[in-house]
């Protein structure tokens, strides 16, 4: 291409190549996209590629492209191109999707740019890729990128008509630094499957929206430091799935919407820490399925009317409640009994040393277990719970104890029972022959001496069947309790 063969404007491009000038065509530096982009400020694609592939080079200096507030017409085609000079086209207006697939580049930056997409999968580029308040019509396509820095979309606004396909596609994305894109605005769904970033994902204050369907969908996502989200407002599902952080996720804040739907699936993943609080209730499933956390900090009042927890590990759960805050959580799953979840819950009180709630969460897992059993197996749990709790409220005994020995001393104190062999029995002691008749074991030679006759009688074998029962819930509590611990 003959420099003879470009408009004025390419021209300046053309010579500020070969030394790395800066070209604004911009009025002044602050000025936003125009709808006026007349000659003067606009290139053809085809003289960038020619600069980047073929441009004009000088000694001692590095060639670069640096342009701002140009319209570019035509396509930008670098598909597979090996490109070792830097570009740089900010607050430019693209025609047509630039095509970057397979390119080999070094540092590249749209930022503040108008684009109708981008397709660039496959790429490579040993500097990062800055998308800042980039303006995008259409799908971006950064599958199996591979980017040596930052991936930088703060800001960014990336909508496109058609909702089938992703409107951000960046599955099988290697990056070696981080995901920047705080005040991120994306209408359809980001697809992060199998996603390798070695820093951190940060999404705060991101508003993403596809309303009824995937609005993030990184099954299997790889982080080295954290998912950060605060203040982030989702309108649709989020999938995390298998995904690994060993970091924080940070949800404080957030807004998450999809209702009849799941809301937020961390299914089997590994996380050190959840931080799910100070946010609205969520509207939808919130699944923690088989999920690995190191600290679950989860508020109750953001929790949704359906939540799955089967085989969920914890090590800490804060902030610190009360049991009866945190049982309701695990009457949700989908109306099925776990008995994991409650023993995890009991061991996290037990770690900050609340024995109190622990005892709680366990007795609730015995009555919600007895829902499970047979009639005659219910009928028992109802005897062992108003008896004894399960062996977690043993002061219960003690006071069903003095209540019928109160009773029995009160009726055979003002009726004493006639002896069996007159002359030989004992003096009639009402108190210690109640517990005679109580104490299934112990004996005061009191019930052997007397035979009481018509309703005492029949009272006599109320306390023996009541002291049997007691004593049978009380030993049987009491094991089931020492082998817990």
């Amino acid at each position: 291409m003959e420099i003879n063969d470009l408009t004025p404007a390419e021209q300046r491009l053309w010579r500020a190549f070969a030394t790395g000038t800066a070209v604004d065509f911009r009025e002044a530096p602050d000025e936003a996209a125009s709808p006026d982009w007349g000659p003067e400020r606009t290139v053809r694609a085809v003289v960038l590629r020619a600069l980047l592939l073929n441009g004009p080079r000088e000694p001692g200096e590095i060639a670069a492209l640096k342009v701002a507030g140009a319209r570019v017409t035509g396509l930008l085609d670098l598909r597979h191109a090996v490109v070792d000079s830097m570009f740089r086209l900010n607050h430019c207006r693209f025609d047509e999707a630039p095509r970057l697939v397979g390119a080999q580049l070094t540092y590249v930056s749209l930022r503040d740019s108008e684009l109708p997409g981008l397709d660039a999968s496959h790429i490579r580029i040993d500097g990062g890729l800055r998308l800042t308040r980039c303006r995008i019509g259409g799908p971006v396509h950064l599958s199996r990128a591979q980017i040596s820095g930052a991936l930088y979309l703060d800001g960014a606004v990336v909508t496109a008509a058609d909702r089938t396909e992703p409107v951000l596609q960046l599955n099988q994305l290697s990056l070696d630094n981080d995901l920047c894109a705080r005040g991120l605005r994306t209408q359809g769904m980001i697809r992060l499957d199998g996603a390798s970033v070695t820093g951190s994902i940060d999404l705060e204050d991101a508003e993403l929206d596809n309303p009824g369907a995937q609005v993030l969908s990184a099954e299997a996502l790889d982080v080295g430091a954290n998912l950060l989200g605060r203040r982030m407002r989702a309108r649709g599902r989020i999938d995390l799935r298998g995904s690994r952080i060993p970091g924080r996720v940070d949800l404080l804040r957030t807004s998450l919407s999809n209702p009849g739907g799941t809301a937020l699936r961390a299914s089997s993943c590994v996380i050190g820490e959840i931080w799910l609080r100070e946010g609205a209730p969520i509207e939808g499933r919130l699944n923690l399925r088989r999920a690995e956390v190191g600290q679950l900090q989860l508020a109750p009042e953001m929790l949704p009317d359906q939540v799955r927890l089967l085989d969920l590990t914890y090590t800490f759960l804060t902030p610190h409640e009360p049991a009866e805050r945190r049982l309701p959580m695990l009457e949700r799953d989908d109306g099925a009994f776990d008995p994991h979840a409650y023993e995890q819950l009991t061991a996290a009180y037990r770690r900050i040393g609340d024995d109190g709630a622990a005892r709680v969460v366990q007795l609730a897992e015995q009555r919600r277990h007895r829902g499970t059993l047979p009639w005659y197996g219910r009928v028992w749990g109802h005897l062992q719970d108003a008896a004894v709790g399960y062996g977690f409220r043993p002061l219960r005994a003690a006071v069903w104890l003095l209540s019928l020995l109160a009773a029995g001393s009160l009726a055979y104190a003002g009726h004493h029972p006639p002896p069996l062999k007159a002359g030989e029995a004992p003096g009639f002691n009402p108190v210690f022959y109640t517990l005679d008749l109580l104490l299934p074991v112990i004996s005061f030679g009191q019930e052997s001496a007397f035979a009481p006759a018509g309703w005492y009688q029949t009272l006599s074998y109320v306390l023996i069947v009541t002291g049997w029962i007691l004593a049978t819930t009380v030993v049987a509590g009491v094991t089931r309790t020492v082998s817990r611990q």
